[in-house]
């Protein structure tokens, strides 16, 4: 038997980049395509690249999934966070992670369950955004010219619709022909409904006036097409009324939802798309028997009310009477009438005549001459009196103006006059009041001043007495308590001077011991001269006053 050593020895060696390849093509080969069911977990969107990435989990396990930006855009169950899925693909493995993953090829809800869940979520979502609200429902046409309609072109559906077009009123229709179910379904039919309202009027291909959106019965993965989001859309996008017919009277999708009518079969659709033409010429013969009818009893009532107005009106000679009648008055009337006015007239005609011969026309212009030579100076005259009077009537007036003016001017110089004599007045009397209150107040200042000089502390200062106070700066009233050596400060009319106690307060005075002296006591030596601070009014009431008499000599207790 070998040993170990010579087995380990001869085993090959691999590089990490050898095994990981082995590794993956062992994995790949063991399993190629499986269908792997979980839920989705860690999905964040598509990468920047386009590519998905997120994880396939159960309660027992994990795995790596990725789907490739091609495969993404043509699943037709997008992946969702949290939902539980189908994914059909390949193992692979991934050597930059030293880890396994399925390729996800198709990607379909896990069991009836699932797919309910995912509709009623997507249905609450596209409710929330107003895509079923029921005010952007349309009416379908009463009858439309043109029928379109989105469906496959092999199915039975289709059959059934022309045919039940064919049998209740003939229309052309239109078919786009899609795929109802499988990948790429959904975009089929949006793009179906959207090229459809991409017709324009009056073009080569008639817009249709009604969409019919159609499928026969299935499962709900049959019918899942219908339920993508891009159908809802394109159906809420639609400017032409659609009708969905999708499945059976039990099948429910969300474009029938967000469709103007739904019909529960493809063959309810087209009842609903067109009426029935025999109804309706059955109808229009009853509106016009009934119309027929009306017209000839209209005629009939108005024919009787004719002949009934006809017996009502008099005969011709009985309502031609009256008129004749008063011709005839008139007749009668008119010649006499005529005969009068025409010797009113040649009266009236005489009466100018007799005044013609009496009063001629050329006797009356030789008057009009004769009064017209006797007036020809006298306009020139009275024109030349009027031009005398407003000359005289002016010249008045500016006298006047003139004589106004000089008084005007002469009452103005006399007012002024009167005004600067009151100014003048009134400002001597301004200054002797402002005089006397100065006046007023200089007193009032001086007897304050005198009051105080006589009240004041430096007024008896001034006088000769001294005012004592101790080292805090208090006023002392008596001697008796200080210790010898206290510190004083004695305050004269004229400055400060500071002491110092040699006995005590309470002990008798010695014999011969110096008289106090009135008068500034000499200062302490190294003091210096205290400012003055007496009141100039004080002190020249300290100078007017007669010295004292001398005092009685008594004892001192301060040094000098």
């Amino acid at each position: 038997m070998p040993s170990s050593a010579v087995l380990v020895a001869n085993q090959p060696e691999w590089s990490v980049g050898d095994l990981a390849s082995a590794l993956k093509r062992t994995l790949e080969d063991a399993f190629g395509h499986v269908r792997l069911r979980g839920e989705i977990s860690g999905f964040r969107g598509q990468h920047g690249s386009g590519h998905a990435y997120f994880s396939l989990k159960d309660g027992n396990a994990r795995i790596d999934a990725v789907v490739w930006k091609g495969t993404f855009n043509r699943l037709r169950q997008k992946p969702q966070e949290g939902l539980e899925v189908v994914a059909t693909g390949k193992i692979t493995t991934f050597p930059g992670k030293s880890s396994y993953q399925i390729v996800i090829e198709s990607l379909e809800p896990a069991g009836v369950g699932a797919w309910m869940a995912l509709l009623e979520e997507r249905k609450r979502v596209l409710a929330a955004e107003g895509l079923f609200a029921a005010e952007h429902k349309r009416a379908i046409p009463f009858l439309p010219q043109v029928v379109g309609v989105v469906t496959s072109p092999t199915g039975a559906v289709i059959r059934d619709i022309l045919h039940r077009l064919e049998d209740r009123f003939p229309r052309p229709v239109l078919v786009w022909p899609v795929r109802v179910q499988g990948d790429g379904a959904a975009d089929e039919i949006a793009a179906a409904i959207r090229g459809f309202n991409a017709l324009p009027p009056g073009g080569p291909i008639r817009k249709p006036d009604v969409l019919i959106v159609a499928r026969g019965g299935g499962s709900i993965e049959d019918l899942w097409a219908f339920n993508e989001e891009a159908v809802v859309r394109a159906a809420f996008e639609s400017r032409i009324p659609l009708i969905s017919a999708v499945g059976h009277e039990t099948d429910t999708t969300l474009i029938d939802f967000v469709s103007d009518r739904r019909a529960p079969t493809p063959t309810g659709a087209a009842e609903m798309a067109v009426p029935v033409r025999a109804d309706l010429a059955l109808a229009l013969d009853d509106l016009t028997r009934r119309r027929r009818g009306a017209v000839e009893r209209k005629l009939d009532r108005l024919a009787a009310d004719f002949r009934s107005a006809l017996r009502a009106m008099p005969d011709a000679d009985a309502f031609l009477a009256g008129k004749r009648q008063r011709l005839d008055l008139a007749e009668a009337r008119l010649a006499p009438a005529l005969a009068g006015n025409a010797r009113a007239f040649r009266e009236r005609f005489a009466r100018v005549l007799d005044r013609l011969a009496r009063h001629p026309p050329e006797l009356v212009l030789e008057r009009a001459r004769a009064r017209l030579s006797a007036i020809d100076h006298r306009p020139r005259q009275a024109l030349a009196n009027h031009a005398s009077r407003k000359g005289d009537a002016l010249a008045a007036l500016g006298h006047r103006l003139v004589v106004a003016r000089t008084t005007t001017l002469r009452r103005a110089e006399t007012e002024a006059a009167r005004a600067r004599e009151r100014l003048a007045a009134s400002h001597g009397r301004m200054i002797h009041a402002a005089a006397g209150l100065i006046e007023r107040r200089r007193a009032r200042l001086d007897r304050a001043g005198d009051l105080l000089g006589s009240l004041g502390y430096r007024a008896v200062l001034a006088r000769g007495y001294v005012l004592v106070r101790d080292g805090a700066g208090a006023a002392l009233r008596s001697g008796r308590g200080l210790p010898a050596g206290s510190p004083l400060s004695l305050e004269f009319a004229d400055g400060f001077v500071s002491a110092r106690t040699e006995v005590d307060a309470g002990a008798p005075a010695p014999e011969g011991a110096p008289s106090a002296k009135r008068g500034p006591a000499p200062a302490k030596q190294g003091a210096a001269p205290a400012k003055k601070r007496a009141p100039r009014r004080a002190k020249a009431a300290a100078e007017a006053e007669p010295p004292p008499a001398p005092a009685a000599a008594q004892g001192s207790l301060f040094e000098a």
